[in-house]
C-alpha cells in the first residue's frame, strides 16, 4: 500500500528543493552571471537531481522506495 504524504512533509521537501535552487542561482549571480535564462536554468538543474531520486522507486533512502 502506498503511503500518502502529509502537507507538512510536502512543505518541508519543497522548501529543501527551493533552498538548493536558490543557492545555485545566488552563487552564479555573485560570480557575475546576470543572464536570467542562465540563472533560471541553474535553479532548475539544482533541483533536478533530488527530484529524480525522489521519483526513483529503487532509491530506499527517501522518495517512493523509502519506508
Amino acid at each position: 500500500m502506498e503511503q500518502v504524504m502529509n502537507k507538512e512533509k510536502i512543505k518541508a521537501i519543497a522548501i529543501s528543493y527551493f533552498r538548493a535552487g536558490a543557492a545555485a542561482v545566488i552563487a552564479l549571480y555573485l560570480a557575475g552571471t546576470t543572464d536570467l535564462k542562465t540563472l533560471a536554468t541553474a535553479g532548475i538543474a539544482a533541483v533536478a537531481g533530488p527530484v529524480l531520486k525522489a521519483l526513483d522507486s529503487s532509491a530506499t533512502e527517501f522518495g517512493r522506495g523509502s519506508k
